[in-house]
């Protein structure tokens, strides 16, 4: 079960080169990302899901971008102009990640899926951190983020630097940081296989990425490193295995905790899978050195490395994650569980199998599928591959059996990482399978050039059609009102129209900055337009655990039974957390409406949306301001006397 060609691991001098090549990729991503963007934007587009024409630029400009990855293979394959190829393949990969997500996107200032549901949290989070680099939770004052800050806290600091809001910059950050975790991984895998197949693969998964992962560009640029990772991490345990013969192992050791320490600081549940599977192949990597050595003393060298590993890693995690950390040892422990793990939907119900679906995809994760077991004794990429496939479905099985204890693992949310690794087997699968047809006729020539041109269309079929996959995301973007209070697509805005507004009377009333306040409402887009404290999150799925997210609910519920502004005041005063300094309501008919959520698990959908009405007597009082802005109602607490 051993590779017949290991990972070399490279001495000093090709680490930095290495290091100097990373930089240097992420550099032009970086420039070809920004230049694309702003050339889109000088444009009038049309709505992409009203007109034709997005698509069709689209179209063109990801042809114009694998026409150029293919010259770029042509080159690296025949060993002509190497480093211009290798620059040419960054630009091309990185301007395909930017022509497939910022064209259709062109004409609005969203991401996909706009600001609602999950997208509503995540912009608030870098509005947060747009406002300070400050370790802060994105929603509640004075308690550390428990949410993995590293994606969100550099968007923030680029989009202060740039002197934009968080949700202007969420659109053109999230773009620019796919295309750079695209070409990074290109350069990972370069470093890994030849680099013809290291575009080959980098452009397969980086695909398959944009297709199923983008809507989550914090988790993205994690999934499109695990491939390769996974490959660097097995030949890190390789030599232990080998009985140290084989001259690397400790800069994939190095390179493997760094990666996931990169990861618990963007996403914790990728994190959660990359360790996983790791540990799974020093599972894997003790069992066959016991096995070669006869002595249960050859596994010690598996184990030192599963440690520095997990050292390297979380000394790394810790960047992001000690604020918390350090809360919860100095006396502060959640006060609930959470509730993130209480979401089973049908995907998450059941194997995912995409080997067997009748499309591209499930083409190209069937030659995976046949190469991973085909290969699984002479190749440490089929073996690395596999046993990440593995610990996939091993995941899921978990999850689903942790739900007979009211939980989940949210095994779900993986499938992006299934196809990926099934993509890049796939990548590898149709090279060996074209050599050996090739091999096995008598017009090889004419074979070689039917079989390239044959996944080249496949490739450019896929590519084209990933604006429809994404067609209900990018309508959301179309259709939501932005932070300008604008609907990208030209029809009436709405409520979010007012929240200029809104700001305005509360910054009138309450002076300060924003985030000197904490803001009671449950149109909680609100504060991701605007950098307010929340006294309460969306629901409880994305609460901070050390927010009592459940104790809050039930006190806003007697708030709303109380008849007199004293016992209001007396109540804000008697909180165990800072009290509301405004409370933006809805209008009702029977007076002023909160509309709040519960967790309702384990049905699905998993939240339950119920309304809280105040009357309007309980804030006629000198000592509360009452603003009517369109269909709100900001309430102040000004501090006069009765």
């Amino acid at each position: 079960m051993l590779a017949d060609t290991p990972v070399a691991v490279a001495p000093l001098r090709r680490a930095v080169s290495t290091l100097v090549q990373f930089v240097c990729a992420a550099l032009v991503a970086a420039l070809v990302a920004a230049v694309g963007l702003f050339a889109f934007d000088r444009v009038q587009w049309p709505a992409f899901n009203s007109s034709n024409v997005t698509q069709a630029v689209t179209t063109v400009l990801q042809f114009a971008a694998l026409a150029v990855l293919g010259l770029s293979i042509y080159l690296l394959r025949r060993r002509r102009w190497v480093t211009g190829a290798r620059v040419l393949s960054w630009a091309a990969l990185s301007g395909l990640v930017t022509a497939t997500l910022g064209m259709p996107l062109a004409a609005t200032r969203l991401y996909l899926h706009g600001i609602s549901v999950d997208q509503e949290f995540r912009t608030q989070f870098l509005t947060r951190l747009t406002d300070s680099a400050a370790l802060r939770d994105m929603n509640y004052a004075d308690l550390p983020s428990f949410y993995p800050a590293g994606w969100f806290w550099i968007g923030g600091r680029v989009a202060n630097v740039l002197g934009m809001d968080g949700w202007e910059a969420f659109k053109p950050y999230a773009i620019g940081s796919l295309a750079v975790a695209a070409v990074v991984a290109l350069v990972l895998w370069s470093e890994l296989v030849r680099s013809d197949l290291a575009v080959l693969a980098a452009t397969a998964t980086t695909l398959v990425v944009l297709a199923y992962g983008s809507p989550e560009p914090y988790g993205a640029v994690i999934a499109v490193l695990v491939a390769p990772a996974l490959v660097l991490a097995w030949g890190g345990f390789l030599p232990a295995v080998r009985g140290g013969r084989v001259r690397q192992g400790w800069g994939a050791v190095v390179g493997t905790g760094l990666f996931l320490g990169l990861a618990a600081t963007f996403y914790t549940l990728y994190l959660g899978i990359a360790a996983f599977a790791v540990t799974v192949m020093a599972v894997v990597a003790a069992y066959l050195a016991r096995r070669a050595a006869g002595s249960w003393r050859a596994v010690l060298p598996v184990l030192v490395r599963l440690v520095v590993i997990a050292v390297i890693a979380m000394l790394v995690a810790l960047i992001v994650w000690a604020p918390f950390v350090f809360d919860v040892l100095g006396g502060n422990p959640p006060s609930e569980s959470g509730t993130a793990t209480h979401y089973l939907p049908d995907a998450g119900a059941r194997l995912p199998l995409p080997m067997f679906h009748m499309s591209l995809i499930g083409l190209l994760s069937l030659l995976g599928t046949v190469w991973l077991v085909g290969r699984a004794s002479s190749s440490h990429r089929a073996q690395a591959l596999g046993l990440g496939v593995i610990a996939v479905y091993l995941w899921y099985l978990a999850s689903m059996a942790s739900t007979a204890v009211g939980n989940t693992l949210l095994a779900f949310r993986l499938e992006v990482i299934l196809l990926v690794l099934l993509a890049a087997a796939g990548a590898f699968a149709f090279v060996d399978f074209s050599r050996w047809i090739s091999l096995a006729t008598t017009e090889n020539p004419r074979v070689r050039r039917v079989l390239v041109a044959v996944g080249a269309l496949g490739a450019l079929a896929f590519t084209q059609n990933i604006p429809q996959v994404l067609g209900g995301e990018i309508t959301v973007a179309y259709t939501d009102t932005d932070g300008a209070g604008e609907r990208a697509d030209q029809r009436p805005a709405g409520a979010a129209s007012y929240y200029a507004e809104v700001d305005d009377v509360l910054l009138s009333q309450l002076g300060g900055e924003r985030d000197d306040h904490v803001v009671l409402t449950a149109d909680t887009s609100f504060l991701a337009y605007y950098p307010y404290f929340g006294f309460q999150a969306l629901t409880s799925h994305y609460a901070n655990p050390l927010a009592e997210f459940s104790a809050r609910a039930a006190a806003i519920e007697e708030w709303s039974e109380l008849s007199s502004p004293d016992e209001l005041l007396a109540a804000w005063e008697e909180l165990p957390w800072r009290a509301p300094d405004a409370v933006v309501f809805r209008q009702g008919a029977e007076g002023y409406t909160l509309r709040l959520a519960e967790d309702v698990y384990p049905n699905d959908p998993n939240v339950r949306r119920y309304t809280v009405t105040f009357p309007k007597e309980l804030f006629d009082d000198p000592r509360f301001a009452v603003t009517e802005v369109g269909p709100f109602v900001v309430v102040t607490a000004t501090g006069e006397s009765a």
